[in-house]
């Protein structure tokens, strides 16, 4: 197909895909998941689907080739966050095209990459096209914006065959942005760790009309809070944020003199770079007393903790003390969420063919690697998977990751069109180039 009518295609199904409310909880994607599967299925695509529930069911759909080689995965989940109308200028559920972009809930994140991987592989099957050598393979799941359960995770414990693969492109990178005069695209080749922790301070009951009757456990956290306002900068240079830094043509072994120059010259760039090259603590939740007219004996406080791959609960442990240093006392600190981080090897056949094409469609740009600071379903299949490569890329040429990341989960989430087109050419040449 023509670029132009990639284009309008890619339009078209995305302005369907955001018009069906698949807010999860509860989910709800069904019938979501069933139109794509009509649309690939009426392509010449064999389609399957699967889930724990009627439901709830993802879709996988393939196309064979010709003889043994690696599978290529596209993967994407259908689901989304929650959306307020009230604070939106365009209904997060129309779809709306006005001044250039399209409008709604998963424009960004992520029926917008779900839509381009579909036309894709629809518009190859349509032309005859099958690969020369293995298999693409698409997987549209449910149930990732809150974890997987009977989405991707559940696929690759109860189906692997179903959806093993050499190669995968998901979610959590692509977005163009400019540092020292270049163009650099990220290709997501890690994930950060979650090591989530309780803080708990005790104290005394008694009567507020009284306040020095009682010991306040909740005046307890005003130190942490402070430690936590104030808290330096965590350089934690593992392989992934190395490699980034290096590709941004700074000095991995001085990480905070590179973080100094990026933010002398794109201050906003490094506040989006800065999570990915530490271990991050913010403070979320709290909770005292359950009647304001007691005092409390007991105060919690929830800290969200992301660690680089390649560390673990020591190195969070580290920071925590680092941070708290004699403000803990004694305070319980205690996880109750522990996830390693995980990533896929940066060079490889896939990194090396992303490369090729952004060098090719934006003469002058390059690829780097980046780390997603947040949670993917990529790592079910790392996990799945070892020898599986995977990566997050979604090109976008003209919309700049420091327009679309504030937008991610937010309201007036949007894409520029243009971008549909462009990162619709890119999976179908890139499943030429790796399969014939």
């Amino acid at each position: 197909m023509a670029p132009d009518d990639l284009q309008r295609e890619t339009t078209e199904l995305l302005q369907r895909l955001v018009r069906f409310n698949t807010v999860n909880p509860p989910g709800d994607e069904r019938a979501a998941i069933e139109h794509l599967e009509r649309q690939l299925a009426d392509a010449g695509m064999r389609t399957e689907l699967l889930g724990v529930s009627e439901e709830r069911p993802n879709l996988i759909a393939e196309l064979e080739g010709r003889s043994d080689g690696p599978t290529l995965c596209y993967l994407g989940h259908v689901d989304t966050v929650l959306a307020d109308r009230a604070e939106w200028h365009h209904d997060p559920w129309s779809g709306e095209l006005a001044d250039g972009f399209l409008w709604g809930r998963g424009a960004l994140d992520m029926k917008s990459q779900v839509a381009a991987e579909a036309v894709a592989a629809a518009a190859l099957a349509r032309e005859g096209w099958r690969p020369s050598r293995g298999r693409l393979r698409l997987v549209f799941v449910v149930d990732e914006e809150t974890g997987g359960e009977v989405g991707a995770r559940w696929l690759t414990n109860a189906h692997p065959d179903k959806v093993r693969c050499d190669m995968l492109l998901n979610e959590g990178g692509g977005e163009v942005f400019e540092y020292r005069g270049r163009r650099r695209y990220g290709v997501c080749c890690a994930e950060k760790g979650i090591f989530r922790f309780t803080i708990t301070a005790r104290g005394t009951a008694g009567h507020a009309s009284l306040p020095k009757t009682g010991d306040n456990a909740l005046l307890k956290l005003g130190p942490v809070l402070q430690r936590l306002a104030e808290q330096p900068r965590s350089f934690a240079v593992t392989e992934a944020p190395a490699a980034l830094l290096a590709g941004l043509g700074e000095d991995p072994v001085e990480p905070a003199t590179a973080l100094d120059r990026i933010a002398d010259s794109e201050p906003a760039l490094a506040t989006l770079l800065e999570p990915m090259l530490g271990i991050t603590l913010a403070p979320t939740m709290a909770r005292a007393s359950e009647k304001i007219n007691v005092i409390p004996s007991r105060a919690q406080l929830k800290v969200d903790c992301r660690v680089p791959p390649g560390l673990g609960e020591d190195a969070a442990r580290g920071r925590i003390g680092e941070v708290l240093g004699d403000a803990a006392g004694e305070l319980q600190i205690e996880f109750t969420e522990t996830v390693t981080g995980n990533g896929s090897p940066i060079d490889s056949p896939l990194m090396r063919s992303i490369e090729r094409w952004v060098s090719a469609n934006d003469p002058g740009a390059e690829a780097v690697p980046v780390i997603l600071p947040g949670f993917s379903d990529s790592r079910w299949f790392r996990d799945a998977f070892p020898d599986c490569v995977a990566y997050g890329f979604f090109p976008q040429f003209h919309m700049t990751l420091l327009e679309s990341t504030p937008l991610v989960h937010s309201a007036n989430e949007r894409i520029d069109v243009r971008d549909l087109g462009f990162a619709t050419r890119f999976y179908a040449e890139l499943a030429r180039e790796l399969l014939d």
